[in-house]
């Protein structure tokens, strides 16, 4: 038992040293760390101290460079300052000057005037002294010595006058005589432009006589397609690598020219290719026609022109004035214009404007019955042109009343170009009128869609609906248009009237 509570009491002692031991370790410990912790801090507050400094060191040097910066910029503002200062201060002192002497100037101005006036009196007391005894020796009042005196005056004054009137306008007769020549005569020699008639026909160029084969197809159908789409007589003769394509209109030889260039060109020749070739052919020439005009316009400086006027300005060019072509001549009419203008002391733009449109009265698509220069004064007030260019073109061919300068200017011009050696051929006008005479004919029939002159007026091709006119009554349309044709024109050799008719039935599969 004593041994057992002695072994407990053994026990309880041991642990009461290790407490004491252990807590001495952990307190020992325990400063360490905060020995550790204390140096650490003080590491970290000499480090942020010395970090703060610097950044307070270099948002000081910066801010002494903005400082200085703005002293420099005020010192700049400060040296323009004075020296404005000083530049107006000479300003002031100069106009102080010139006051002074201008001040000295009207004093002795007035001293002048004052003795002037001192003159005048003296001399008008003179001249009433004089009046008084030249009035005493006449025995006339000076009122009426004064009428006698401006009477006569008057009658020698207006006896000189008209003998110098007639002398100037002898004289300016003569100058005006000779400058219009000297104008004439330079506008002339500064445009020189090459003349070429215009053809009825056009030759187009194949590679061999297989590629002309194919162009006449079968039982010659291919050119059958292609006169009836275009209205162009295609001759094929044994002229070696080439077709004549013959028309009197521009328009229908390029169409036709172009069309079979693709068709050659594609190798696919058949009558319902060679419709849709035409069709786009077509299309790409109006777009062709449209650019024409733009660059004609750019090309002679004219701006703000209406899109329409200028559409007409490029089918000019596939028209033609007596054999010469349209555009060329408008072209050089407007040269013309702008030059005479130019000697005269016009306006120049205006001029050369009137003198590109004066003949657009031929380019519309409908044909009214007026002169040319009437309808082309009419689609120009149409399309907005000035009253100065619609006078020019009206008035070109004396249909109205010129009442701008810039008309007898276009008329000259217009005279000047056509009179040109080679420039037009009366025949050309004349076989072309013929042969549009003889179509619009066709085409005032109802159901006619479309008339051909072909062989040069020698055979008049009329190609009609088939839903309005039928067999019979094509054979009818036929004699009646070659009875009025007999009757009505007057032309050489005989006409062949033909009329086509043909059904097409036409269906989508979708």
């Amino acid at each position: 038992m004593l041994l057992t509570i002695g072994i407990i009491i053994g026990l309880a002692s041991g642990a009461v040293s290790i407490y004491f031991v252990l807590n001495t370790l952990q307190k020992s410990k325990r400063q360490q760390i905060i020995k550790e912790a204390e140096l650490e801090a003080e590491n970290i507050k000499k480090e942020k101290l010395l970090q703060a400094k610097e950044k307070f060191l270099k948002l000081k040097e910066e801010h002494e460079e903005v400082v200085k910066e703005r002293e420099r910029r005020l010192q700049s503002n400060e040296d323009k300052f004075r020296a404005r200062e000083k530049s107006l201060t000479q300003k002031i002192e100069e106009v102080t000057r010139k006051e002074k002497d201008f001040e000295k100037y009207q004093h002795e101005l007035e001293q002048k005037l004052s003795l002037i006036d001192v003159k005048n009196q003296e001399l008008e007391k003179i001249q009433q002294k004089r009046v008084a005894e030249l009035s005493k020796i006449s025995g006339m009042s000076s009122d009426e010595a004064k009428q006698i005196m401006m009477e006569a005056l008057k009658d020698e004054a207006r006896t000189e006058a008209m003998v110098h009137i007639k002398e100037i306008t002898e004289e300016a007769k003569l100058n005006a005589n000779k400058e219009a020549r000297k104008i004439v005569i330079q506008t002339i020699q500064r445009v020189a432009t090459e003349q070429a008639i215009e053809n009825a026909v056009t030759v187009f160029n194949i590679e061999s006589d297989e590629v002309k084969g194919r162009i006449i197809g079968r039982e010659g159908r291919n050119i059958r397609a292609i006169e009836a789409a275009t209205g162009v007589e295609i001759i094929v003769d044994d002229t070696p690598e080439a077709i004549v394509l013959s028309c009197f209109d521009p328009v229908r030889r390029e169409i036709a020219r172009l069309s079979l260039h693709q068709l050659v060109t594609d190798g696919r020749i058949h009558p319902a290719r060679i419709e849709e070739v035409v069709t786009k052919t077509r299309k790409s020439l109006d777009e062709e026609i449209a650019e024409t005009g733009r660059r004609t316009c750019i090309d002679l400086g004219i701006h703000g022109l209406h899109p329409e006027l200028m559409r007409m300005v490029g089918r000019m060019k596939y028209r033609s004035s007596y054999g010469q072509n349209l555009l060329q001549h408008s072209r050089e009419v407007a040269n013309m214009c702008a030059i005479m203008a130019t000697e005269l002391g016009l306006n120049v733009k205006i001029a050369k404007r009137a003198g590109l449109l004066h003949d657009i009265g031929k380019v519309p698509d409908e044909e009214p019955e007026l002169p040319h220069a009437i309808l082309g004064m009419k689609l120009a007030e149409k399309y907005g042109e000035k009253a100065d260019v619609c006078n020019a073109i009206g008035a070109h061919h004396d249909e109205i009343e010129m009442s701008t300068l810039i008309s007898p200017i276009v008329q000259v011009c217009d005279a000047i170009s056509g009179a040109r050696p080679g420039a037009r051929r009366e025949i050309v006008e004349s076989y072309i009128k013929r042969i549009k005479e003889l179509e619009n004919l066709a085409l005032s029939y109802d159901g006619v869609s479309n008339a051909y002159a072909i062989q040069a007026g020698r055979e008049l091709r009329v190609i009609v609906e088939s839903e309005k006119v039928t067999d019979l009554k094509a054979d009818e349309l036929s004699f009646t248009i070659s009875q009025r044709i007999q009757t009505e024109m007057t032309y050489p050799g005989q006409v062949k009237v033909t009329v086509i008719r043909e059904k097409r039935s036409i269906n989508y599969a979708k």
